[in-house]
């Protein structure tokens, strides 16, 4: 049960959400084990908003503290909207939440329409996706962006229904705050891949990762440790609790040094990114180990790989599709394949795919004529939408068309 509460500072604001992700777990485990949604859990969802909904000042603008001393502006968009449409879901059923949800996009219908005319009558080999911006409509900070219901019943309905071997690729770690730690579908439903697709959690429950040589794990490690103390200090912990935070990756690690609000004065945060690149140039003085990407929102810390033909190289998504490919016995080689993304890091991994057999479909998401040339120059068999919705509710008519073909042959 969540009941209505004050939410004032940034730690009982991720306090809450935490509650949610646990009752909208528990609805989706309640809808496909064909158990009725409890009238309560409904209402702790409604507390939740309700809670939200009082710190709201601006439309979905709220101010939190952070410490005694600062505050911060937080955009409530994503965590406000994805409960109103959930409640709304649980309350009218699953028609009436499509015509929601149009009310919502324009061009929706048209687009989900057109996606699932072109891949209707598949059943795919492998669904590969990624999550933040593709299936899950994108929120400027990781550890509240808890998987809606809805989300979570159409993505699992697909895999269960149409798909071999469903992964879900993402930059975040598994857990300690991660992918597990915000999604709400049901376990063992889908392959969670995180770290880039270096650590992975396959359908039986068991965790794997890509092997990292001893003495560069070592590396990371010191990292790590130096930057979980930096972060305690009161003057640095603002940067584990804004936009990304601090994740601990595998192969890889993230510091957040700004949100997408601004919400950290720029003096502060070029101070804090010089402050790390200190710390990772006394652990890598010939910067043979470590690869900083600074996004201007989060500093990425990256331990490079060895490659024959590049040398020194990121992990990226082609070798995670690789990796898993060799790990899962996926068979890509065998199609169809249905790859989604939506920002040019994904486009690797539709690569990795296509080399394998041209009976590879994407749907990225991406209003970009730059990035949706350059998937479709890949990939032939390419669409468009503008909305991570639209993808989801693609997904999951044609997860109705495969149940009912399957009913279909039962009766017959």
């Amino acid at each position: 049960m969540i009941e209505k509460q004050i939410v004032d500072t940034l730690k009982s604001f991720y306090n809450l959400m935490a509650q949610t992700r646990s009752v909208r777990s528990g609805i989706v485990t309640r809808l496909f084990s064909s158990q009725a949604v409890q009238n309560g859990q409904i209402d702790a969802l409604k507390n939740a908003l309700a809670s939200l909904e009082q710190c709201l000042k601006d439309e979905y603008k709220a101010t939190f503290k952070i410490d005694r001393s600062e505050i911060i502006d937080v955009d409530l968009t994503y965590e406000v909207t994805e409960l109103k449409k959930d409640i709304y879901y649980l309350e009218n059923g699953e028609e009436k939440f499509i015509s929601y949800l149009e009310s919502l996009h324009p061009d929706f219908s048209s687009q989900v329409k057109y996606g699932v005319g072109i891949l209707k009558g598949k059943h795919f080999n492998c669904f590969i996706t990624d999550r933040d911006g593709t299936t899950n409509n994108y929120c400027g900070r990781y550890r509240s962006s808890v998987q809606s219901i809805y989300n979570a019943v159409f993505l699992t309905r697909f895999a269960n229904s149409t798909v071999s071997n469903p992964i879900m690729i993402t930059s975040a770690p598994l857990k300690d705050t991660g992918i597990v730690d915000v999604s709400t579908i049901p376990e063992k439903a889908i392959i969670l891949a995180a770290s880039k697709g270096r650590e992975f959690i396959d359908l039986s429950g068991s965790r794997k990762t890509h092997p990292i040589d001893d003495q560069k794990q070592a590396l990371i490690n010191r990292l790590n440790r130096k930057l979980s103390k930096l972060v305690k200090d009161p003057a640095n912990e603002k940067f584990s609790m804004i936009g990304s935070g601090l994740q601990f990756k595998f192969g890889q690690t993230t510091i957040a040094r700004q949100d997408i609000n601004g919400s950290i004065r720029e003096a502060k945060s070029e101070a804090f990114l010089a402050l790390i690149k200190k710390v990772v140039k006394e652990l890598d003085p010939a910067e043979e180990n470590f690869r900083i990407e600074d996004t201007g929102l989060d500093i990425e810390i990256i331990l490079a790989v060895s490659d024959e033909k590049a040398g020194l190289k990121d992990f990226d998504k082609a070798d995670a599709v690789k990796y898993l490919d060799k790990e899962l016995n996926l068979h890509l080689e065998k199609g169809p394949h249905l790859i989604c993304g939506d920002t040019a890091s994904d486009v690797p991994m539709l690569e990795a795919a296509v080399e394998r057999t041209d009976n590879t479909w994407a749907v990225f998401v991406t209003r970009e004529s730059e990035l949706t040339d350059r998937v479709k120059a890949v990939c032939p068999n390419a669409v468009t939408v503008t909305e991570p919705d639209i993808l989801v509710t693609i997904l999951n008519r044609l997860a109705t068309i495969c149940e009912k073909k399957a009913e279909k042959v039962i009766s017959n």
